[in-house]
């Protein structure tokens, strides 16, 4: 541990292992009512393709466990889940999907009281006029309508040939 000026310190909580828990946990923490953290890896799992997480304490130390793991070679989640008010996890892969082009997901507690959650794609890119690798964090208003953007695809193809111009994205409930 290295001194710091400002009076801050540093503790590392968890040490991706590259396995079944992930890895390149480059998405961002969105914590709960109960102190848990929330967040993703772009690459790694069971799946291969990345994974969504919680992060608890525990006895003074963190345990992690891995809520979903993104199937095959996808890259997963690059940006921050979204938590609504019933703490359902919303975001965005930049190269998941069905058409690995992106898509966006929720993550619901099981409503059948057995612990886990379940995965639902919401949208998949086409990288048509509908968008392609969605690379922010999804928000929501309040009738429950998501919103982001999304770097390729779209109706212009002027600013780049190949990938498009982007767009802003809505889905509703």
């Amino acid at each position: 541990m290295i001194p710091s000026d400002s009076g801050w310190t540093e503790q590392t909580l968890y040490r991706f292992q590259g396995a079944d828990d992930g890895f390149y946990p480059e998405a961002g923490l969105v914590a709960d009512q109960a102190g848990n953290y929330y967040g993703g890896t772009f690459n790694g799992g069971a799946g291969g393709g990345g994974t969504v997480y919680e992060l608890s304490p525990n006895g003074g130390g963190w345990t992690l466990n891995v809520l979903y793991s993104f199937p095959g070679t996808q890259w997963g989640l690059a940006n921050t889940l979204l938590m609504d008010a019933s703490g359902n996890l919303y975001g965005t892969t930049e190269y998941g999907g069905v058409n690995t082009d992106g898509n966006v997901f929720e993550l619901t507690h099981n409503s059948s009281g057995v612990s886990g959650w379940t995965y639902t794609s919401l949208h998949d890119f086409t990288y048509g006029l509908d968008g392609a690798i969605p690379v922010d964090t999804p928000v929501m208003d309040s009738n429950g309508n998501l919103y982001g953007t999304a770097f390729g695809g779209g109706a212009n193809n002027t600013c780049n040939p190949s990938f498009g111009c982007g767009v802003v994205w809505k889905i509703t409930p």
